[in-house]
């Protein structure tokens, strides 16, 4: 073997006697263009939507969700296709992404996603991969055409800018906020809270005693009777009530409330002039008088001109969903909101907002979070009630 090594080298040494050092030169350089053309031709070839829906697995699962967003079709007329999103510009990266990519084609041989099922099945990782990638390289591809610097805060809405100026100062990755903005979440980011779900354990473990106040750890269905047969709405997360009767596992609730007199809607509150919801009812049961008590004569809000009431109500639900302390709820509300809610921006102290501004300021921020319907209620719940008209010295 040494013997040979050195004869191939001693080869590659020797000059050559019928071509010239010129020809080889010019050869090897035609040589490196053809190669060259080729090799990039190839790779742009790879680099088409075409080739990327060329696949089934695309073309039937992630490809149609695309078609149904911004960057497929709006009023600038500039689409985003799939390796503008997923295929960095720069050459260095791109190799990077492409020797990256060739693991799809075992996934392709062997079938890994090869059926719907499967695709949903394995979407939350496949997202998880994507997302890391993005968070690593500052979503490089989305700032080729999305750049800090190029906003125009002044035509800006102001819920916009009120998240995206925090962001720029903080050259903040744009998927940390934008999940799903191109393509469906995956199911399994909305989960059930493992603490949510220890309280409402807690709250079917307890044997609450008439004449008790408790507090709903989460929205339950109302009804006229004690059978549970005749439904009459829905009783709010975190709602205070007191426990009237007890019948197997059927529980009846006095629902203090308060209402807006003009109309008698379906809504209930919970506090006077405070849109914090107590309690919604159907419309015939809203405005049956046997049922809905009026306590004492209505009162007007000066801030809006309204009368309002305070009343009671009485109805059957279905045992397990109470506790004894608010504490306990706003105990978990305030953990979820404190750790779901600064992920895209410090978030505002609870006394920073009224009751009756947070729920629109809430529903702005929720999107871009993974809260089932549960916890969103109880967030909001609490951030109310902790909002600057309960908090002394709040602005």
């Amino acid at each position: 073997m040494l013997t040979f090594i050195k004869k191939f080298w001693n080869t590659l040494r020797r000059p050559s006697v019928h071509i010239s050092l010129g020809v080889l030169t010019i050869g090897g350089f035609v040589a490196g263009v053809i190669f060259w053309g080729g090799f990039n031709t190839a790779l742009e070839a790879t680099n088409t939507e075409q080739f990327c829906i060329s696949c089934h697995e695309m073309e039937n699962n992630v490809y149609q969700e695309l078609q149904e967003t911004i960057h497929w079709s709006n009023r600038s007329g500039v689409r985003a296709t799939c390796p503008d999103c997923h295929v960095p510009h720069n050459w260095t990266n791109k190799i990077a992404r492409k020797m990256q990519a060739s693991k799809e084609v075992w996934g392709k041989v062997f079938g890994t996603i090869d059926t719907r099922e499967k695709f949903l099945d394995k979407r939350l990782e496949l997202a998880q991969h994507e997302w890391a990638r993005f968070s690593a390289n500052g979503s490089l591809e989305c700032r080729n055409c999305h750049d800090y610097n190029s906003m125009n805060w002044e035509v800006m809405s102001e819920k916009a800018k009120r998240f995206m100026k925090p962001a720029a100062e903080r050259d903040q990755s744009c998927i940390d906020c934008h999940k799903g903005i191109a393509h469906h979440l995956p199911e399994q980011m909305t989960f059930k809270d493992p603490a949510l779900d220890q309280l409402e354990q807690r709250a079917h473990s307890l044997k609450p005693s008439e004449g008790e106040q408790y507090y709903a750890v989460k929205a339950v269905t109302l009804y006229l009777d004690e059978q549970l047969t005749q439904a009459a709405g829905e009783l709010e997360a975190a709602a205070p009530v007191t426990l009237v009767e007890k019948k197997d596992d059927a529980i009846k609730l006095a629902v203090p409330s308060w209402r807006k007199t003009r109309g008698f809607g379906r809504v209930f509150y919970e506090d006077f002039g405070m849109n914090i919801t107590n309690l919604v009812l159907e419309k015939e049961v809203a405005q049956n008088e046997q049922l809905v008590k009026v306590l004492a004569p209505a009162k007007v809000d000066e801030l809006t001109g309204l009368p309002w009431e305070q009343v009671t109500i009485e109805l059957w639900t279905e045992a397990g969903a109470l506790l004894p302390e608010a504490e306990d709820i706003w105990s978990y509300a305030r953990d979820t909101y404190r750790t779901s809610c600064s992920v895209c921006h410090a978030q505002p102290a609870e006394a920073h907002f009224d009751a009756n501004t947070w729920p629109g300021m809430f529903a702005g921020m929720v999107g871009f979070t993974n809260m089932d319907a549960d916890t969103q209620a109880l967030v909001l719940k609490y951030l109310q009630k902790h909002s600057s008209d309960y908090a002394d010295g709040a602005h």
